[in-house]
């Protein structure tokens, strides 16, 4: 009964305080926040108007200064234009794409599980080393891809991997983001909840797939939206020589990368290319949004 209580008058005296802080906010200060918020979303708009604009713009517009936000006469001219160049190449067009999802969806399930599972081991086990890989998991989020290419290019080429799919599925296999992700939000699991799993004869795979991996959904929606927008624009240059095994990106840039006269087409294949993870996010934004608010990422 005391517990009870003692509940009770917790939650009325949050309750007061809750509103005590609404009665301290004035109209003037909430509608400068407000103000401040659509400012910064209008300018990280302005470069996705950009593109969607640039897509649509005839040629003669593209290199008006100062640059224009509108199109005066829209045209589907870049769009037929980039259709015309992909039939006309020696390889089907349907076989890049191909490349692309697939190489996309294995690299975005393998990281996803590797992550997890080594996610899980550096959050509910104790081991030697453990501070050590957590430190170094943190300090390699401080670097760029583009730091390690040349490291990265030697092992592959070691083994044996240039010039195939696997050249650019591995490397997302071993992102550190995934894992830090993860391990944050393991790490808020009670421990409680797992002994009772143990206790029922569940073993540490099962324990991780089938308690902890479901209650942290937010973050593994996240880590999948993460790797896939990071295989899918990769373009896979100096790893990929043949054609048939190139991906969209690397031929894309190929056919808007033969002067000015093809800058439209560049447009339209950037659309095209923007299109599959802005539809991943926002179908997924709300799991986003919950994971970035309490993993810790500013």
């Amino acid at each position: 009964m005391t517990g009870s209580l003692k509940s009770k008058r917790l939650a009325i005296r949050a309750g007061r305080l809750g509103r005590s802080k609404r009665k301290n906010r004035s109209k003037a200060g909430n509608a400068f926040i407000f103000i401040c918020l659509c400012v910064v979303g209008f300018f990280m708009m302005l470069p996705l108007v950009y593109a969607i604009v640039n897509a649509f713009k005839p040629l003669e517009e593209f290199y008006v200064f100062p640059p224009r936000f509108y199109v005066r006469r829209p045209t589907m001219d870049n769009f037929s234009d980039l259709l015309k160049l992909a039939t006309n190449m020696w390889v089907p067009f349907s076989r890049y794409i191909f490349n692309s999802v697939y190489v996309s969806i294995v690299a975005t399930i393998g990281h996803i599980l590797l992550a997890s599972t080594a996610a899980y081991v550096l959050a509910k086990h104790e081991f030697p080393g453990k501070n050590l890989i957590n430190y170094i998991i943190v300090v390699s989020l401080l670097f760029t891809s583009k730091v390690m290419f040349v490291p990265q290019y030697i092992i592959l080429s070691k083994l044996h991997l240039i010039n195939t799919h696997a050249a650019l599925i591995l490397p997302v296999f071993a992102m550190s983001l995934g894992v830090f992700l993860m391990r944050q939000f393991m790490s808020m699991v009670p421990n409680e909840i797992l002994e009772s799993s143990r206790i029922d004869g569940a073993g540490e795979l099962r324990t991780c797939w089938k308690i902890v991996v479901p209650m942290v959904k937010p973050a593994t929606i996240t880590l999948a939206i993460f790797a896939f927008q990071s295989i899918w624009n990769s373009s896979g240059g100096g790893l990929i020589y043949s054609e048939a095994l190139k991906v969209m990106p690397m031929i894309l840039t190929q056919i808007s990368a033969s002067g000015l006269v093809r800058a439209g087409v560049g447009a339209a294949a950037s659309l095209i290319m923007l299109i599959p993870p802005i539809f991943m996010f926002v179908i997924f934004q709300s799991q986003i949004i919950e994971t970035m608010s309490t993993s810790g990422i500013k």
